[in-house]
């Protein structure tokens, strides 16, 4: 038994490393094509968050969490303290909110679970950016990031279902995940 238990432990770790390769490799390439949309600094498209979502859907809420702490150090690390932070503020409320709607009762789709997403990824770096400027200053970009934010997760959703099914025969799911039934 502790072979099995070894093996699957290499594997999800390996796992996790792959989604946090794609990650990292999302993050760089958002970071020529947010300027050539036009987007403002704080303006990103989140390609990186599909790799959380997938952890969270067809993985384990851990992995997702280890991700999303990974993707904000990456933001620190690259960007400085002020990304690393708002990153992390971001991505937590974000897969706090996600796994929330998993829990929930209701059937979710994938637009509602990557629009959601999104909105509380944004949500989470305004309270972020308040605590580090001010409540007023933060709140004044509100309006833009929740636009921003609905516009944002449907593309994510568009493309998490194209790529869901893609991404599932290299990194298998887990018994019991949703993510084939949102995603679908």
């Amino acid at each position: 038994m502790n072979g099995k238990k070894a093996r699957n432990a290499a594997r999800q770790a390996a796992y996790t490393g792959m989604l946090f390769a794609l990650c990292m490799a999302l993050s760089w390439l958002e970071s020529f094509i947010s300027p050539l949309l036009g987007l403002m600094p704080a303006m990103k498209l989140g390609l990186a968050n599909i790799c959380i979502m997938y952890a969270l859907l067809f993985l384990r809420p851990g992995t997702a969490a280890m991700l999303a702490f990974l993707k904000a150090l990456f933001a620190f690390l690259t960007r400085g303290v002020t990304a690393g932070f708002l990153s992390l503020c971001g991505g937590m409320l974000s897969l706090l909110v996600l796994w929330v709607l998993l829990k929930a009762p209701l059937p979710v789709t994938g637009y509602v679970f990557s629009v959601c997403g999104a909105l509380a990824h944004n949500i989470g770096q305004l309270c972020g950016a308040a605590l580090l400027l001010s409540a007023p200053m933060a709140l004044g970009y509100a309006p833009l990031l929740m636009a921003a934010a609905v516009a944002v997760g449907s593309i994510t959703a568009a493309l998490s279902s194209a790529l869901f099914p893609a991404l599932e025969r290299v990194l298998p799911a887990v018994k019991g995940s949703r993510g084939g039934k949102i995603f679908r």
